[in-house]
């Protein structure tokens, strides 16, 4: 059984979500398993009839009757976040996601002192700021590696005494550090926790490994592997593994290695929402993302022309792809171009995990990098793509529902179409 994970190869928001929807669409799909990040991931579906929903914890397989989502442990969750997801799913028609959820009892609990910690260090830094969601998942992240026995965990909410005890010993720690925040006392966080653990499955570690060998899983990764805490472009990154490391981790402790065919997603335009290096930026591109707005936290949405040098960087920092999935190919046109190499290199190397200090350097070039383009636009993006990165297109996208996605070759081929080949 082959089961595939998705991860970004950009600064996130290259369509991952309508990657994933699509593969749920053409093939039976067992679990949509989410392997890092958490509440910050904005995954958009839209449906041919029109309803569209923007995936945060729950798989951007939810649309799809059965198909369940799994929160791993390397999922920050925040329940607060998902019951509200949960309400808007219900609107559009899908009134069952919380009975399709499981989520391990090792994972991290986002809370609401978590998210006024975030916003009250990025208030701080004023000018500085590194871009960051606002919603707590990097501090909860921070905390779990300060206090690892003592961190907030999901399966903690089946112990009220000991989630009260961990609430209480986080608030009056950072209390201690920043001053108030702007959070509710314990006793009234208590309900929406533990109410939580009556109404979604808290699982084992097992229970993934099963999964995993009833059905087809489909690995969705959130964010992108330029933002890896790692790799990424410190500081401007997310306290997160982006790339494939988390996926091989969880299939190993199956018995299932080598099990899974990796597909890296691309954007046709390389953009970023927030802060941070974007070599290609180009003011005078006339795009919009109406589904990714200016917010108090990360800023505007930025675009720039197709970075091959960072795209590049990202497929070697994952440790490379099976085939990628281009995606918004309805945006080219004569303006946008492809850039091969900045002023100062035409490649990047990455580092080993944890030179943050290297990789703050590393920043600091591209923030003094300028992108360099041939004169003309590709004729034909897939075929430029493929030869730049040295990876086959396997999928292309044309907009935003599954409708619009077409599979090349048959490395991602709904099975119905391998069989009649």
């Amino acid at each position: 059984m082959r089961h595939v994970a998705v991860v970004d190869l950009g600064y996130g928001d290259a369509g991952k979500g309508t990657v994933v929807d699509w593969l749920c669409a053409t093939r039976p799909v067992h679990t949509v398993v989410r392997f890092n990040g958490g509440a910050q991931a904005a995954h958009n579906v839209v449906l041919r009839d029109g309803r569209h929903h923007t995936f945060a914890q729950f798989g951007a397989g939810t649309f799809h009757p059965g198909v369940r989502t799994h929160l791993s442990r390397y999922v920050v969750v925040d329940p607060l976040a998902l019951a509200a997801e949960a309400d808007h799913l219900a609107t559009v028609g899908v009134p069952d996601a919380l009975d399709r959820l499981t989520v391990d009892g090792e994972a991290l609990l986002a809370t609401p002192y978590h998210r006024a910690a975030n916003r009250a260090r990025e208030i701080a830094r004023g000018a500085d700021r590194h871009g960051s969601c606002g919603l707590g998942v990097g501090e909860a992240v921070a905390y779990g590696l300060t206090h690892p026995d003592d961190a907030p965990r999901v399966g903690d909410c089946l112990r009220p005494a000991v989630l009260r005890r961990r609430l209480t010993a986080l608030r009056d720690r950072l209390t201690a550090e920043l001053g108030a925040l702007d959070a509710p006392p314990v006793e009234d966080c208590l309900p929406a926790f533990t109410g939580f653990a009556e109404r979604v499955a808290i699982v084992e570690r097992s229970w993934l490994a099963a999964a995993l060998r009833t059905g087809t899983c489909v690995f969705e990764g959130a964010q992108g592997v330029l933002l890896d805490e790692w790799h990424g472009f410190h500081p401007y990154t997310t306290w997160s593994t982006t790339t494939f490391a988390n996926v091989d981790t969880l299939l190993a402790e199956a018995g299932l290695p080598d099990t899974v065919t990796r597909v890296g997603v691309l954007r046709l335009v390389t953009t970023r929402h927030g802060a941070g290096p974007l070599v290609t930026e180009d003011p005078a591109l006339p795009l919009a993302d109406p589904r990714n707005p200016p917010n108090p936290w990360q800023g505007r949405f930025r675009f720039g022309h197709f970075d091959a040098v960072a795209h590049r960087y990202a497929l070697a920092a994952a440790g490379g792809v099976d085939g990628l999935a281009l995606t918004h190919l309805d945006l080219a046109g004569p303006g946008l171009r492809i850039c091969r190499r900045y002023d100062t290199t035409d490649r990047l190397t990455p580092g080993p995990p944890g030179d943050l200090e290297r990789q703050a350097a590393l920043t600091a070039r591209l923030l003094r990098s300028r992108p360099r383009y041939d004169d003309d636009p590709p004729s034909d993006w897939a075929e430029t793509v493929r030869t730049e990165l040295g990876t086959p297109v396997v999928l292309t996208s044309h907009g935003p529902t599954a409708d619009d996605k077409t599979p090349h070759g048959p490395l991602l081929a709904p099975p119905a179409l391998v069989c009649s080949a």
